[in-house]
């Protein structure tokens, strides 16, 4: 049975998103992002909510087309172009570049099954959908970028209640940031 893991980049105060719904201050240098093309790489799936699917999946799907991307990118890309991406919402009437949709009342069903089918893992992205799927994750990976921004929408859903977490590994990396992995305990 394969895991599910959560990860994104988190502000030092500990947000996924800014008060205005961006996280450009996240863009990963080149060591986070070799780390994140090696977690691309074993994924057997990847679930998202609507609003990171609207914004990775036309950028990712075109860098995987284009010969010019630096090689960090260029290996993302193509990871992300051949692992199967589930979206789910139910504000979508279709999806786009062979993605397929998944209504949020199958959401638990759907990662469930994921799950059980995966040899690896399946990565889940997103805060708000990952708050509703809390209790499934079995992992989660953070890149703390060393910026704080103050408001907006975190990385643990606040009022979720107590998690107890382990750490499993953390790399400090030149640019300043740290790689966190804790797994529930």
């Amino acid at each position: 049975m394969g895991e599910l893991i959560y990860s994104m980049g988190v502000s030092i105060d500990g947000y996924a998103e800014d008060a205005e719904g961006g996280f450009d201050w996240a863009a990963p240098d080149d060591e986070v992002h070799a780390l994140a093309n090696q977690q691309a790489r074993e994924a057997s799936a990847f679930v998202y909510g609507r609003r990171m699917y609207d914004t990775l999946d036309d950028y990712w799907m075109q860098a995987a087309q284009e010969d010019s991307r630096p090689r960090v990118e260029a290996e993302f890309a193509a990871a992300y172009a051949a692992t199967p991406r589930f979206v789910v919402s139910d504000s979508l009437a279709a999806t786009r570049n062979g993605a397929t949709l998944v209504p949020r009342t199958a959401a638990r069903t759907t990662v469930t099954r994921l799950k059980a089918e995966s040899g690896t893992h399946v990565d889940i992205g997103g805060p708000t959908l990952a708050a509703t799927l809390m209790d499934l994750i079995d992992e989660f990976r953070m890149w703390v970028s060393p910026v704080a921004v103050g408001a907006g929408r975190p990385f643990f859903p606040t009022g979720a209640g107590q998690l107890d977490l382990r750490l499993v590994e953390c790399q400090e990396l030149p640019s300043g940031a740290l790689w966190l992995r804790y797994r529930r305990t």
